[in-house]
Formats: C-alpha cells, sequence, structure tokens
C-alpha cells in the first residue's frame, strides 16, 4: 500500500500497468518529470496518453455532502490525467472509495467494497484507493487493504502516487502548487449534477460533539480563502448551474481560524448572493451545516434581503433535552436553540426547516427522549434525518455506556418518524393551491419531470408538452401534498 506520505521522490521503475506486452514502459516519478521537461522525450508522452486511452475508473461514495463534493475532485483529477468515469465497476482499471466513518454502516459498506475488489485483483490487473473521513483505526486496517490511501489534503498527490503503480502522469494542467494543506480546493470540481454544485467553504471542525468522529477525520477547522470561493461561484454560474450550497461542519465559523483577514459567514454569504443577483441569472444559495452556538441573526437578516438567498434552513438539534445536549458537549440549551428558531420565523417565515436528531445517546432516558419528542411536534420540522446513536471510536461517547438498548432504539427512531410524517405533512398541506418558483432536476420519464422548491421540498410536475429541462426555473401550482413531497402543475 502507497500512502501520500510515502517517498515518491525516489526512483522505482516499475511496469505500466494495463500496457500493450509488445510495449512495456518502465515510469518512475522521476522519470515523469523529465519527461514533462524534454520536448526530445514527447514520443515516450504520447505512448503514454495512448495506454491511457480507454482506461476507466470507478468512484463510490458514502456519507455526507462534504464527502460528496471531495469525490468531485477526486474525480476532476482521474479525468484530468486521461481516465474516463464508469458506472459498471467490472469494467473499472482503477476502483476507490471515498469512505466515512462517522456511521459504522458506512465504514461496514467499505471494507465489503474492499473484499470484493480485492478478489478481482488476484485475476486481474486493477489499482483500488481510498480517501474520505476515516477513523484512525480504520486507517490503519485499509492500509493493508487498499492499493493506494490518501486524505482529500493530499489529492493533489494523486497523480504520484498513481505513478508508483505504473500509471502514466501526463496531466493537461498543473494540478499543485506549493502542496499546503488547501491545495486541494484549487481543483475545479467535476460536478456530478447538471444543476448542484458543492461549495466548500471550510474542513474540519473544532467542537468535538461526544457521538462525533469529524475533528479525528477531518482535524481543526481551516477556512478557506474567500476570493477563491466567490470565483468557483462565479465560474459555475457561467457553465449553468443553478443551486450552490456552501458546504462546511460548522459553516456558521467560518473565517474564525483567520481572524481578521476573511469575512464573517454572513458577509461571505451576501457577497455570494451579490454575484448571482448582478449576474442576471436566477439561482439559488443554499448552506449547510451550521451549529446553533454560532449562529447569529445577521444571517438571516442576509437572508430575508436577498433573493439569492434560498428560504431554507437546516439547523442540527440532535436532542430537545438540555441533560443530554450537555452530555453530547452541544453547547447550547433547548431555550437557545429556540430563539433561533424565533429569528427565522420572524424574518423569513416562508423558509423551509431541516434538522438532524439522534435518539438512544448514552443515558438518554424515556422522559429525556420525551422532551426531544415535544421539542419536534413544537418546531414543526419540514424534514428531520433521524439516526440511532452508534459510538465511534475515539469520541468522548465512545468512552461511554452505550446503555440503550438497540430495539429501544428502534423504537423511537420510529416514534419520531411517524410525528415527522404528521408535522411535515400539514405543513406540505398547506402548500396545496401556493404558487411555487421551483428548480427543474431532471427527468424521471417523458412528460414527468422532478423539480424542488427554493426550501428543497420536491415537487414532482406531469405535463407531457412542457419540454423542461434540468436547471429550468418555473412557476407551479401546488396541486397535492404527502408528507415528504409535493405535486404541481405549470402555470
Amino acid at each position: 500500500m502507497v500512502s501520500a506520505d510515502s517517498e515518491l521522490s525516489k526512483t522505482r521503475a516499475v511496469p505500466l500497468i494495463f500496457a500493450n506486452p509488445a510495449c512495456v514502459h518502465h515510469l518512475s516519478p522521476v522519470h515523469l518529470a523529465y519527461f514533462e521537461t524534454a520536448p526530445e522525450k514527447a514520443p515516450a508522452i504520447r505512448s503514454a496518453m495512448r495506454i491511457l486511452k480507454g482506461m476507466k475508473y470507478f468512484l463510490v461514495t458514502y456519507g455526507c455532502q462534504m464527502n460528496q463534493s471531495d469525490a468531485e475532485r477526486i474525480a476532476a483529477v482521474l479525468e484530468e490525467l486521461g481516465f474516463e468515469k464508469t458506472e459498471n465497476e467490472a469494467e473499472a482499471n482503477i476502483l476507490g472509495v471515498v469512505a466515512c466513518s462517522v456511521r459504522q454502516t458506512s465504514i461496514n459498506r467499505v471494507y465489503g467494497r474492499i473484499v470484493a475488489w480485492n478478489e478481482r485483483r488476484d485475476r486481474e490487473r486493477v489499482i483500488t484507493f481510498v480517501s474520505g473521513c476515516i477513523l484512525d483505526r480504520d486507517r490503519k486496517k485499509f492500509a493493508k487493504l487498499y492499493d493506494l490511501r490518501f486524505s482529500i489534503e493530499e489529492l493533489p498527490q494523486l497523480p504520484g502516487l498513481l505513478a508508483t503503480y505504473g500509471v502514466p502522469f501526463v496531466p493537461r494542467h498543473s494540478l499543485a502548487s506549493d502542496n499546503e494543506r488547501t491545495d486541494y480546493w484549487k481543483i475545479a470540481p467535476l460536478c456530478g449534477s447538471e444543476v448542484q454544485a458543492w461549495i466548500p467553504i471550510q474542513n474540519g471542525c473544532n467542537r468535538f460533539c461526544a457521538y462525533c468522529a469529524v475533528p479525528y477525520t477531518r482535524g481543526r477547522e481551516v477556512s478557506r480563502d474567500a476570493r477563491e470561493i466567490l470565483d468557483e461561484i462565479s465560474r459555475l454560474l457561467e457553465q449553468g448551474y443553478r443551486r450552490f450550497t456552501l458546504l462546511g461542519q460548522n459553516v456558521n465559523s467560518y473565517g474564525r481560524d483567520r481572524e481578521g483577514s476573511l469575512p464573517v459567514f454572513a458577509r461571505l454569504l451576501d457577497d455570494a448572493a451579490d454575484i448571482i443577483e448582478k449576474s442576471g441569472r436566477e439561482a439559488l444559495i443554499h448552506f449547510t451545516s451550521p451549529h446553533p452556538s454560532d449562529m447569529s441573526r445577521d444571517v438571516f437578516e442576509v437572508m430575508r434581503a436577498r433573493r439569492a438567498v434560498a428560504r431554507q434552513v437546516h439547523l442540527p438539534l440532535q436532542s430537545g433535552d438540555d441533560a443530554v445536549l450537555s452530555r453530547m458537549r452541544r453547547s447550547y440549551t433547548l431555550s437557545r436553540y429556540r430563539e433561533i428558531i424565533g429569528w427565522i420565523r420572524e424574518l423569513v417565515p416562508e423558509a423551509s426547516l431541516f434538522t438532524d436528531i439522534i435518539v438512544g445517546f448514552p443515558g438518554e432516558s424515556e422522559a429525556e427522549f420525551e422532551n426531544t419528542r415535544l421539542a419536534m411536534e413544537e418546531f414543526q420540522f419540514d424534514m428531520a434525518f433521524v439516526a440511532m446513536y452508534s459510538p465511534r471510536p475515539g469520541t468522548a461517547g465512545s468512552k461511554m455506556k452505550d446503555d440503550v438498548p438497540q430495539a429501544e432504539k428502534n423504537r423511537r427512531l420510529h416514534v419520531l418518524a411517524d410525528l415527522l410524517k404528521e408535522t411535515a405533512g400539514r405543513r406540505k398541506a398547506g402548500m396545496v393551491g401556493r404558487i411555487e418558483r421551483v428548480l427543474v432536476d431532471g427527468i424521471v420519464s417523458p412528460g414527468v419531470y422532478s423539480a424542488r422548491t427554493g426550501g428543497l421540498i420536491p415537487v414532482h410536475i406531469a405535463d407531457p408538452s412542457a419540454g423542461l429541462a434540468a436547471g429550468m426555473f418555473v412557476d407551479t401550482e401546488i396541486t397535492a401534498a404527502s408528507p415528504m413531497s409535493l405535486a404541481g402543475r405549470l402555470v
């Protein structure tokens, strides 16, 4: 297994995998660098490009939007090197996974993948790699299972890592600058959607919530340069993207690691909206996820003032009980959360409200769970992502006794899921008859389109004569509602 901290400067001649037996090349990182600067070696480069032609990669992503964003940059590097994407892993020469150690179910899938891939590697020549949010325990195991392992900060070194396995290194453009931790943000993403663009504004987290692995997998918070963020939005807006999501583990702490040299989050949000509104194009900006402790009223004041800021807020609650929140190390109380909801209802009452909730955290009593149920009923969420607690190695929670039985966790999850159907169902039923401006995501079937409101509520539009396309904004009358989605007709 080769990792990004290997000594790539040492010459290590290895045969090119997938090479024609009649033309076997022996390339090392040193040789490759020589080819890039020596015109007389152009025939070797052309030969390498011929070998790359037709080589394919398969990339599977687990976890949150941040991992999806990372995967788009990994894909960009691979395609810059000449690989073609395939959805059929059986025909891929390079097999990669962006892993998530935050949930055990996700990491189990990663182990399942590599077992099958290594069986294939016994029969044919393929390269496997793993990146993403990975705890140290899993990282050590992956070192023995995958050919390559790298963090997203080490992405600019991926061409050199592949070169140690004989893959020609002939990128069309420079992929790295000075090997700083933030270099990977300079790699333009290969967006996986025609409409949606993920815009990372920071990486890492300083919060160390008791249940969360992110500070251990991604490190401390590092904010991206504001000009770089705004330039990326401008570029993708020109390319036709119409929904932008500012991403971070704690977006509203943006800039605090470089206080004085970066704007606060509300100012960044306002500047991003200004770019869209001055462009004359219609597009929306979302953000996820904020932390209640760092949320400020000025964010919602920007939301009210700027038409380009979507009326949607994802504000993790995690628990409705102060004692549980304290054990979780969430650093806010229910009353503080209630204050923020009050700002939202006052300043942008039309905004949809999403949240995250964990049931069965160590020590959660029936009374404490009941407080969460009551809070969920009070706040009337449009969407709630409810998860059963599972301890993650190395976190503060892993040192607590996981004393809520699995069956009880499952029961509590279903109680909240049923409650969400009621509360979200009532809110969506209240939208019937309204005219909503929606963004078309794609075509479900001939004459049937998927779209979303500015609040990210799914809308299905059936109109065989509409001729809609992904990326179009249209006015739609809501004709029917279910707890999780809407139906509408064009007006």
